[in-house]
Parts: structure tokens; sequence; C-alpha cells
């Protein structure tokens, strides 16, 4: 029986190598025994014989490959004979990966979804503490143990997350060493490694506990995402169990609270803007008027079903004013624009396009979410012309207030109240379209309509195009 014994327990190159040779010689699965090199072989086997000469090439699907990439890295003894397995069946059956009741391949698939459940934990739940490093600088040392051997794999992401960091991540599978210029993998190392606690721990157990909201509070949903194999590493975990007993108190004292009210003058600043105030003579003057104003506003329907009105947040004098169509589910939760999947997406390409967010107003055209219900699921809807009107003079407020220099309307209902008519956005882009008091509009896609494309080409395609717009803008707006 063939032997095939491997550098180490995530030997990728050496497992593709093998299984390679062993395919082009048709062994079969049953007839190979994979081992990693010191973990106590067959001593009676044969070696794995080298690929057979003048076996014809052959090719893998791209998903086979991304698959065994995850799936070795699980902790089950069975991974390697698994992926030869299927490996060895492709050549047989060529649609094997979209059999989904295949025992083969759910097995398989339940190990790489596992190990990317356990780079997710690592990515939450691991926690720095600063050390004395070489030559006297801080250095950031953390303890972990993942479920699976992930450490090498999730390495990158801290890096680009702490590039300017030194850290070292202790796993007992493998040390992974950032110094701000290179990565360096070694292998594994013991809990007594690490530290214990640094100085700045106290600042952030006093930080977690003023930011644990009783009042959402699920203790299952918690350790579901928290499982408690993890607390032992976790410093804010010695403050959960009272924590979670002090929750039932501290919401009926939230609750009992009075709410904190604005004052008289932003008030009746904000009834005058009813619904049944005129529209002229009205003008507000400041920001937080439009903020408390919005949650007042009666001038058309949508606040009925609204969690909350979503003013505009930025700068006071932005150059450049971004304007959406209406808040999402998550943008009515939270009472603040663009912090959903098209706010991400947003964030991302303003970064690309060296817009710095934190310089910019955002705001939308309409202030409440309009939205039809769908089982538990509040799918978006399209405001009206009607609803548009309606609420352009909270947005006229916002430009007046802030003046920018540039305008960009994002999508098609944005553009229809920033230019108050409808706008070809494929035949306008590119272009600074006039607007009063000397303002530039410019139109393009809204963040959300990349989302919806389908097609991954075609998405990268009107990304990129998104990503010039947002650019040009933003050169114009010097």
């Amino acid at each position: 029986m063939p032997v095939v014994r491997l550098a180490s327990e995530t030997d990728v190159t050496g497992w593709r190598q093998a299984a390679r040779a062993l395919r082009s010689r048709d062994v079969a699965p049953e007839e190979t025994l994979w081992t990693v090199d010191g973990s106590g072989a067959d001593l009676f086997g044969e070696a794995a014989p080298a690929p057979a000469a003048g076996a014809p090439a052959f090719t893998v699907p791209k998903t086979f490959v991304d698959l065994a990439d995850r799936v070795i890295l699980h902790r089950s003894d069975e991974r390697f004979s698994l992926l030869y397995r299927l490996l060895w069946r492709l050549s047989r059956e060529p649609n094997l990966l979209h059999i989904h009741s295949d025992p083969d391949v759910q097995k398989a698939r339940h190990f790489a979804k596992s190990v990317g459940l356990a780079a997710h934990k690592m990515k939450a739940f691991v926690r720095f503490r600063m050390v004395a490093g070489p030559d006297g600088l801080e250095s950031y040392v953390a303890w972990f143990e993942p479920a699976h051997r992930v450490a090498e794999k999730v390495a990158p992401f801290f890096v680009r997350r702490f590039a300017s960091m030194h850290f070292s991540i202790l796993t007992p599978d493998a040390c992974v060493h950032w110094d701000t210029k290179a990565l360096v993998v070694l292998p594994g190392a013991d809990a007594a490694d690490a530290p214990t606690e640094d100085r700045l721990e106290d600042y952030w157990l006093t930080y977690y506990a003023s930011i644990f909201n009783p009042a959402r509070l699920k203790v299952g949903a918690m350790r579901k995402e928290m499982p408690k194999r993890y607390w032992r590493n976790l410093p804010e975990a010695r403050l959960i169990p009272e924590l979670i007993a002090q929750a039932e108190a501290r919401t009926t004292s939230m609750v009992a609270q009075p709410h904190s009210e604005p004052s008289r003058r932003v008030v009746r600043a904000a009834q005058r803007a009813s619904r049944d105030a005129p529209y002229d003579g009205q003008a507000l003057s400041t920001l937080e008027e439009v903020r408390v104003g919005a949650q007042l506003c009666r001038r058309c329907d949508l606040y009925c079903d609204a969690t909350q009105a979503v003013p505009g947040e930025g700068p006071l004098q932005a150059r450049l004013m971004l304007v959406g169509e209406q808040p999402g589910d998550r943008e009515d939760l939270a009472g603040r624009p663009f912090v959903g999947p098209a706010g991400q997406m947003l964030d991302q390409a303003l970064a690309e396009a060296g817009a710095p967010r934190d310089q910019l107003f955002v705001t939308n055209a309409v202030k409440h979410f309009k939205h039809e219900p769908r089982g538990k699921l509040r799918l978006h809807k399209t405001p009206n012309t009607g609803e548009v009107t309606a609420c352009r003079w909270w947005l006229d407020n916002e430009r007046r207030i802030v003046r920018p220099r540039v305008i960009v309307a994002l999508g098609a209902t944005a553009a229809l109240a920033v230019f108050a008519k409808p706008i070809a956005i494929g035949e306008t882009r590119q272009r600074a379209l006039p607007l009063a008091d000397q303002v530039k509009g410019v139109v393009t896609y809204h963040p959300s309509y990349l989302l919806r494309l389908p097609d991954p080409d075609a998405q990268a395609r009107a990304y990129a195009m998104f990503v010039q717009d947002l650019k040009f803008a933003w050169s114009l707006a010097g």
C-alpha cells in the first residue's frame, strides 16, 4: 500500500503533488495511506509512487482547488483521504461537486464551512496585549486557540488591519509575526509563552462594559456567536456573567429614564416646517434643526412605517455632498445614512477614489425608509415623485446650510431630487452639470445598483466607473 508522508498538517503543496501522482497511476483511494511525517505511519507500507511517465494531463475545477485549500486546514484525520477520494472520483464523475446529496461532497463542504467559521472567530476574538519589543519598541502579542489550523490563512487580515504595528499571534499550530515589513510563520507555541495582561486592559474592560446594551441582550445568540471555548482568552469574558445578571435591572432603569428634550428653539423651527405650515419664509439655520425637524415631518406618509427619519451627516461646509435615494433597513434602525451593505461599498469606492468620507456630507433624497413587509424582511420600495418632491425641502435646507461646491446624485431618484427633473445617468456621467449658486452637479450609479448586478464582470466594470465618477467629483470640488 502506498504511504504518503506529508511535511506538515497543512502541507497543501505536498498533498497536491502526491495526489496528482497517485491519480496519474489510477491508484484507488482505498489503496492509499495518508499521514504526516512523524505521526506514526505504517512501517510496512510502500512509498508513494512517482507520477506515471507519459500519463495524460488532467485538470480539475477551480471549485475543487478552493475547496481543498480550506478542507486541508480542518483537524479531521480523514481530510487528506477524503480529498483524494473526491479527486479520484472527479475523473469518472465530472459533475460530482454539484451533487450536494453525495456523502463525500457533503462532508467536504461541512469541513470547509467549519474552517471558514474558525477563521471568522479568529478575526473576532483575538485580543492583543502590549509588551516591550526589540529596541524598546511597542509590540503586541496575542494567544489564540482556533478550532482548526487557520492561523496562517488569517494572518494577512491582521497585516492589513494593523499594518504599522509590530505584532505576534501565537497558536498551538503556528505562530505569525509581523514587523511592519515582513510576515513570518513559525512553529506553534504554548499558552505560557503569551502575556497574561497589560496596562491597557483596564481601559478595554471599562470600554466594553460601557458599550454593553442590556436592552438588546440575547444570551442564546451571544453564546452561539461567542462560544464559551473562547472565553478563557478574552479579557472581557470575566465581565459577562455580571453584565448578564444586571441586564434586566439596567433595562428597567433605562426605560424609566426620561428622554432628552431638544431645545425650544429647535422644536419651534421644526414645528414651523410641518406639513400644514407654508414652505416660504421658514428656512432652517442649523443641521440640528434639520435633524429634529425631520423626525416631526408629516409632509408625506412614509413616516408611518419607518422607525425614524435619517437626516444627513458630515462636516459643516463640506466641499462635496453625496445624495442617495433613501435610507435602507440598516439605516432606518441606526438613524445614520449609508451604514448597510451599500454604505460599505460606498466607503470602499471613496477610499479608492481618494475622497475621505469624514470630509463629505452624506444624505438622501428621502429621509424615511419606504418598504413593504415580506415575512420578517422589509423590502426596499422606490419612492415616487410626490414623495421625492415633498422631501426635497429638507434636502434644500441641508444644501443651503452646508454650501457644498459639488453635489453627487447617486442614482435616478437622487438625480430627480437634486436637478428637479429626470436625468439619464449613462449619458451624463463624468460631466459637471450646473446648479444654482455656482454649485456643480455630478450623477453616477447608486452603490445598491452595483450590488444587484448578477454578472461579476458587469459588476466589476460598473464599480470601476463608479470609482472614476467619485474621483472626478472629488477633483471638481477642489
